[in-house]
Order: C-alpha cells, then sequence, then structure tokens
C-alpha cells in the first residue's frame, strides 16, 4: 500500500510541475500575440497618450514578472482577474478594472455549459465504443470488425467541422430532429439541455468514439494469444465469456489511458465545435477572447484547458496503475 501511495504522490508533483510550467508558457504566449486590448478598443486612430492611459487603468503596463506573479497567486485561488472586454470603457473613464465582470464570473457558467456537453458525450462515446471494440476483436475479420474499422477510420479522418456541418444537415435541416444551433439557457429543463445539446454531443460521440474503439479492439486482439487465453478457450469457456472475463480486465490499463484522454479532448478540444453550433461553453468565448485581445479570459481559458488535460491525466495513469498488479508492485 505504501508504494502504491508513493507513486501516486510522485505522479501528483509531477502534475503540479507540469501545470506550472505550463502556466508560465502560457503567460509568454498570451502576452506575445501582437497588438494590444487598447489598441483594439481605441481603434487605429488612437493617440500614444490614449493608448498608454487605458493600459495603466488595466494595469497592462506593469513588468511581465509582476503582471504573471500577480496572475498566479490569483489562479490559485479562483480569482484570474477582470475581463477587459467587460471593463472597456468603464475602467478607462476613470473606474477602477474591479467594476467589471470578473473572468472566473463569466467563465464559470460557461465552463459548467462544456462539462455538460463533455458528460453527455462521454455517456454515450465511452460504452458504445468499448462495446463494438469487444464485439469487433471478438468477431475479427468478419464484416462487421471490417465495417467498424471502415467507419473509424472515416470518422478519424473528417474535420469536426466537417461532420458538425454534415450532422446539421442530415438531423437539423433535412430532418428536423435537432437544433441546429444550440441556444443553452440556465432555465431550460434537463431534457431541453438535452435535446439542444444532442447534436454537438454527436459530433463529438463520432470524433472520440473511433480512437476508443480501435484501442480497445487493439488491446484485446493482442491478449488473445496469451497461454492464460488458449487454457480458458481449451477448458470449452464460451468466446465472449473469455473476452469479458480473462482478457477485458488485463487490457483496462490502454483502454483506461485512451478514454482519459479523449474525455481531455472533449473539454480542450471543443473549440471547434462549440463555434460551429454557436454552444455557449468555454471555447466559444475563447475565439472571441482572442479576437478582442482580452488577455484574462484568454489566460484563464488555456490555464483552464492545461489543468483539465492533466487531471484527466494523472487520473489514467493512477487508475492504470490500481488495475494492473505488475504496475502496483514493481521489481
Amino acid at each position: 500500500m505504501g508504494s502504491i501511495l508513493n507513486i501516486i504522490l510522485q505522479r501528483l508533483a509531477l502534475g503540479v510541475l507540469t501545470l506550472f510550467i505550463v502556466s508560465l508558457v502560457i503567460f509568454v504566449a498570451v502576452n506575445s500575440l501582437p497588438g494590444s486590448f487598447a489598441d483594439a478598443i481605441l481603434g487605429q486612430g488612437a493617440t500614444p497618450e490614449a493608448v498608454a492611459a487605458m493600459e495603466e487603468t488595466l494595469g497592462l503596463n506593469k513588468p511581465a514578472p509582476e503582471r504573471y506573479w500577480d496572475w498566479l497567486t490569483g489562479a490559485l485561488v479562483g480569482d484570474f482577474g477582470t475581463s477587459l472586454s467587460q471593463a472597456n470603457f468603464q475602467s478607462f473613464a476613470g473606474s477602477t478594472a474591479d467594476t467589471g465582470v470578473t473572468v472566473a464570473d463569466e467563465l464559470g457558467p460557461r465552463f459548467a455549459n462544456t462539462l455538460f456537453l463533455a458528460g453527455v458525450t462521454a455517456a454515450i462515446a465511452v460504452p458504445v465504443s468499448v462495446t463494438l471494440g469487444i464485439l469487433a476483436a471478438l468477431y475479427r475479420n468478419s464484416i462487421f470488425d471490417r465495417v467498424a474499422n471502415i467507419f473509424t477510420l472515416t470518422s478519424i479522418s473528417s474535420p469536426e467541422f466537417f461532420l458538425a456541418y454534415i450532422l446539421m444537415l442530415l438531423l437539423a435541416v433535412l430532418n428536423p430532429f435537432f437544433f441546429p444551433v444550440s441556444d443553452l439557457k440556465a432555465d431550460m429543463t434537463f431534457a431541453e439541455r438535452l435535446q439542444v445539446t444532442m447534436l454537438p454531443a454527436l459530433t463529438l460521440t463520432l470524433i472520440v468514439m473511433a480512437h476508443m474503439l480501435r484501442m480497445t479492439r487493439a488491446a484485446i486482439i493482442n491478449l488473445l494469444a496469451s497461454p492464460y487465453i488458449e487454457m480458458a478457450r481449451l477448458k470449452g469457456i464460451s468466446p465472449m465469456r473469455v473476452i469479458v472475463k480473462h482478457a477485458l480486465p488485463n487490457a483496462l490499463a490502454p483502454i483506461i489511458n485512451v478514454i482519459a484522454l479523449n474525455l481531455a479532448y472533449l473539454i480542450t478540444g471543443v473549440v471547434v465545435v462549440e463555434v460551429v453550433f454557436v454552444y455557449p461553453g468555454i471555447g466559444q468565448r475563447f475565439v472571441d477572447s482572442v479576437q478582442t485581445r482580452d488577455i484574462p479570459v484568454v489566460q484563464a481559458c488555456c490555464l483552464i484547458f492545461a489543468a483539465a488535460y492533466i487531471l484527466l491525466n494523472l487520473a489514467a495513469d493512477i487508475l492504470s496503475i490500481l488495475s494492473n498488479p505488475r504496475l502496483r508492485h514493481p521489481k
């Protein structure tokens, strides 16, 4: 038990170090973008004095290390600063930037919407992909396996926006089962939110399901030639039971890893899908913030994406260790 705890603590320490390095990269990259918020608001005809006054009001004229330290210490307690697009002219007119809407208040509901979209997608994609992967391994080289391979290759090769528009055409325009635009509101019931979210969720399902299906199939087929699988077959155990009871538990580590990677993608890679369906999530706000040079929001979105990706990978790593005795007791 002590060795497992030490391994978990080591993984957590590496995750914290990775997140710190990523935060530094995010800050340097975002602040290296051409242009500034002051120029975007005041326009090309703004005088240098006006730009300097706005940057001073918003704190953009501070040294980079001081701004990074203020941002990092604030982010540790959930304070990502104030959205510059919300403070805009009120702050420039003479009040402080604190009078604007905070980044946490603005991104909170949107992040909840993104998590809802990711949850709906995961609830559909994970059981379907694992089940289809098991069946593809069980009926290897059959018509079902070939059709599944063609489907996964087509899905992987298709861009997100292409799949989104195809589904929008088939399921919202020609056959109006769902809404083409995800007009999600806070006062909606769960059923209404589910109906509005279903079309982008199906798009993401087609994208992530292919990877999980192929990994499940490959992991199980790789174990079917093992001696203990041959012994189980010689005992007369049914092929389905051999796969589910003997092969699947030993193939959990790679399956868990690919599921975690795809769940991380559901949070970090939803930008294109949210933009296509005008879904009010964090990805949509991220694109708008880049266009308006809203630095605090851009930095917060990037840090949230990085934290979600790192945490899910840490969870996959820990679950892989717990599910595999050889990793729990390394020699």
